[in-house]
Order: structure tokens, then C-alpha cells, then sequence
């Protein structure tokens, strides 16, 4: 049943993989993910947006020009009283004026240019556009190496998901033979039943292991979809022979020293120093005087109408209110002023002197920074390549240990046959060796990542190193279909 079950699963598979495009290599797949991943267009976007500080610090030193204006109509009325002498009776009594005002139009304008002359902290801000202009390509280089090792991780754990899923369902296959033929043994009397359930039991632990492959492989599948927004039907895995080489140069020393000089988290620490000090010299430019050259030019216009009347508070015959008076009240005005403008700080509360303290500690945490990048770097290079080393040493001991358990496994089936073998002694060779091509697989493709890894540490890792890798790569395996996310 369990063979038919898997000719029927083979035969689908190779209806749904017919007339599909060619398989996904390691660069296709690379290529896709620089399209499609969110994080490296996250990063391509604060780079451009990080490239601004040059020219807007730039801006600040060039002149600096506006205008501003307004233009109105408006109606006034008012009315004043002042103490004046009656001179029939002596008394005082309030005499005042009205007046109207009508404006049929009035504008005016400033214009107005400044030039700076000295400010010690644009100055300073242009020098720290540069570093951070360069924090900025350094990340997105950052960003660009992460993507290459992410790629290359989530690629390899795709591959090796699929053969411990394959190991494991060959095991099943086998422990399913094994324990048809223990049931078979025993209806003829020739095992005890404890073989029977040891052989069941093996059968239940090969159907979890087979599930919690399909599993693994799904979230791996799943992983890569996140990168490249593409769901993958096949994908090219190492040939066998594929070769195992030392990183160039053979000295972990000089790729350490490589790394110190060179590994893109460093250079960001380095050039965080150097923006960090730069903003201590900021800071301290509260203490500086400032100097700009002005120029300015005022014009107003107004087009207005005034009537005027003397008014009394009392009825007074000796003071009669007077015949109201109008006439044209316009007015124009145009002022030119030109200077030099200069300000000292004398005193700000704390202000400044708080400013800089804070940026001097921003400093020295940033320097902390550093060091800390160099050791992770240090740290980070030399596990790579001696992972390299070790994965390179292990390969070649998994295939010899695949082999071997085969050879076991083969003698030890014989020895239950003349039943010289027990039937755990032949589900414990089945478990030996799956667990080795199951080890086998993956230490192949953790020699690869290493080597991937070792280069990003180095801060030398480009896309021709996928190049490299992607030679290697030239047997297609169809993948298990995995169900594609709604939309």
C-alpha cells in the first residue's frame, strides 16, 4: 500500500512540475530577493534620504533670501477729548476730536537677504554631512551583504529541509517493509510479539519524523517566499562531487586583520565616532558669537481718506463744534537698510554647557560602540572560518559515516534474515543511518554558509561570491508543493 501510495504521490508530482519553468538557482533566486525583499529597499531609502545632509547643511552657508507682504483695505473711527478753557466763563469743559478714516487700499513688503559671515556650527555641520554621507552607503553595503548571507541561509535550509524529508520518508518506506514482515514472521510463529511492537513503534516514530519534516520544510519554503515574494517548485542543490576547498587566503590571522580594517559594521562605528565628535563641536558653538551681513528693503503704500471734526462734551456757544474737515490721507514709505548683524551668547541658563556634556557622553558611548563592532567582527570572522574548517572536515567524515551505516545497515538485514539479528538491531541501524544522510546533507550546505558568512565578517562578500557557489549547484530537486498565502 505504502509503495502505491508513493508511485501515486510521484506520478502527481510530475504532472504539476511538467511544462514548469527551469529550476531555481542560488543567483535566480538572489536576483529575486533584491527585487522583492522589503528590508533592502527599506535600506536603499534611508541611504537617499541619508544623502540629503550634504546639501542642506550646504544650504545654510549659501545667502538666504525671503519676502513677505500684505495687502488691505480697513475703516477706522475715533474720537479724542482734552480739558480747554471757556474763556466767557472760566470754566473748564472737554472739547475733542472725530475722526474717520477710510483706507481704500494699503500694501507694503520687506524684503530681505542674509549671508552668513561666521557660525562655527554650520561650518561644523557641513564637515559632519560628509561622515554622515558616508555612514549612509556604508549601511546600505551593510544591508546588501546581509541580504546576499540571508539569501544564501534561507536558499541551503530549503535544500536540506527537503533531504532530511526525503531521508525520512525512505526510513518510513523501510520500517514499513520491516514491519510488514514482522507481522508476517509472527503469524508463522517464528518472532515474539515484542519484536512486532518494537517494529510498530519504530513505524509510529518514522511517520512523526516525516511529519515534522514536511513541517521544517514548509517554514523553510516559507522563509524564502518572505525574501522573493515567490513561491519555488525546484530548486538546484551541490552535486555530489562538489569541491571542498579552503577559504583563500589558509590564515585565520589575515582574515581577522581583514575584518578589523574592512567589515562594514566597523566602518559605521568609525564614521558614528567621527559624527559624534562633530556634534560635541556643535554643541560647543553655543559659546561662539555669531556674525551675518544683511540687507533689507521696506516699501508701504497707502490710498486713504480722513474726515475730522471738533466735537464738545457741554452746549457751549462760545465753542461751537467745527465743520468737519476731509481730505486725502495717503502715504508712501521706502526704507533701504544694509549692516552687520552680531550676537554673543553671555548668558543661556545652562543650556549650552548641558548641550555639550550630553554630546560628550554620546562620544564616549560611541567610541564604546566601536570597540564593541571590532570584537563582534573579530569574534564573527574567526568562528566563520574555522566553521569552514570544521564543516569542510565534517563533510567529508558524514559521507564516509553515510556509507559505513549503509554497509551496517545491509549487514545487519542479512543477520535477521538467518537470525542472528533482532529486528531492533535492524531499527537501530534504519535510525543510524538516516540520521547521517540526514547530517550529511546539511553539513554540506552549513560549509557553504560559512564560506558566505567568513566574507561577510571580512566585509569582502559580493554577488560574484553567490556566482562562485551557484557552479556548484547542478542537480535540480522538484520541491513538495506547499500551499501559496491567500492574495
Amino acid at each position: 500500500m505504502r509503495q502505491k501510495s508513493s508511485a501515486l504521490a510521484i506520478g502527481v508530482a510530475m504532472v504539476l512540475f511538467a511544462g514548469s519553468a527551469p529550476a531555481e538557482n542560488l543567483v535566480d533566486v538572489y536576483q529575486a530577493a533584491v527585487q522583492n525583499d522589503p528590508l533592502i529597499r527599506e535600506a536603499d531609502a534611508r541611504r537617499m534620504a541619508a544623502l540629503e545632509a550634504k546639501p542642506q547643511a550646504r544650504a545654510l552657508l549659501f545667502p538666504q533670501i525671503s519676502v513677505g507682504g500684505q495687502v488691505n483695505t480697513s475703516e477706522s473711527d475715533s474720537q479724542s477729548f482734552f480739558p480747554q478753557v471757556d474763556p466767557t466763563t472760566g470754566d473748564v469743559i472737554p472739547v475733542g476730536n472725530k475722526n474717520s478714516t477710510d483706507t481704500n487700499l494699503y500694501w507694503d513688503y520687506t524684503a530681505q537677504l542674509t549671508q552668513t559671515v561666521f557660525r562655527w556650527d554650520q561650518w561644523q555641520q557641513l564637515k559632519r554631512a560628509d561622515s554622515q554621507v558616508a555612514l549612509a552607503e556604508a549601511n546600505y553595503r551593510a544591508a546588501q551583504q546581509d541580504l546576499l548571507v540571508r539569501v544564501a541561509q534561507r536558499y541551503f535550509d530549503v535544500l536540506a529541509a527537503e533531504d532530511t524529508l526525503s531521508a525520512a520518508e525512505a526510513t518510513l518506506e523501510s520500517v514499513n517493509r520491516q514491519l510488514e514482515q514482522a507481522e508476517k514472521r509472527f503469524e508463522v510463529g517464528l518472532i515474539a510479539i515484542t519484536d512486532v511492537q518494537e517494529a510498530r513503534a519504530a513505524h509510529d516514530s518514522a511517520i512523526a519524523a516525516v511529519i515534522a519534516a514536511k513541517r521544517t520544510l514548509a517554514s523553510s519554503h516559507e522563509a524564502l517566499r518572505e525574501l522573493t515574494g515567490e513561491t519555488y517548485r525546484e530548486l538546484v542543490k551541490p552535486a555530489e562531487d562538489m569541491p571542498l576547498d579552503q577559504p583563500q587566503p589558509a590564515d585565520e590571522e589575515q582574515w581577522v586583520d581583514q575584518a578589523l580594517d574592512q567589515n562594514l559594521n566597523v566602518i559605521a562605528a568609525r564614521l558614528g565616532v567621527d559624527i559624534a565628535k562633530s556634534n560635541v563641536k556643535i554643541a560647543q558653538g553655543g559659546y561662539m558669537p555669531t556674525v551675518d551681513l544683511f540687507a533689507q528693503r521696506f516699501e508701504n503704500d497707502r490710498d486713504a481718506e480722513q474726515v475730522n471734526k471738533r466735537i464738545v462734551q457741554v452746549d457751549n456757544p462760545t465753542i461751537p463744534p467745527g465743520d468737519p474737515v476731509a481730505g486725502s490721507a495717503d502715504a508712501s514709505r521706502t526704507d533701504d537698510v544694509i549692516g552687520l548683524r552680531v550676537n554673543i551668547p553671555i548668558y543661556t541658563g545652562g543650556a549650552t554647557r548641558s548641550r555639550v556634556r550630553e554630546q560628550v557622553y554620546l562620544h564616549r558611548a560611541e567610541r564604546e560602540r566601536l570597540e564593541g563592532s571590532l570584537r563582534q567582527a573579530e569574534r564573527e570572522t574567526r568562528d566563520a572560518y574555522l566553521g569552514v574548517i570544521a564543516e569542510r572536515a565534517r563533510v567529508q567524515a558524514l559521507n564516509q559515516s553515510v556509507k559505513s551505516n549503509q554497509t551496517a545497515l545491509e549487514a545487519t538485514e542479512a543477520g535477521f534474515e538467518v537470525g542472528t539479528r533482532t529486528t531492533v538491531d535492524v531499527l537501530l541501524a534504519r535510525q543510524r543511518l538516516f540520521e547521517a544522510q540526514r547530517d550529511y546533507a546539511r553539513s554540506r550546505y552549513d560549509y557553504l554558509i560559512n564560506l558566505v558568512r567568513l566574507k561577510s565578517a571580512a566585509g569582502v562578500l559580493a554577488p560574484q561570491d553567490l556566482s562562485s557557489i551557484n557552479a556548484f549547484l547542478t542537480t535540480p530537486t522538484p520541491l513538495p508543493e506547499v500551499r501559496k498565502p491567500p492574495g
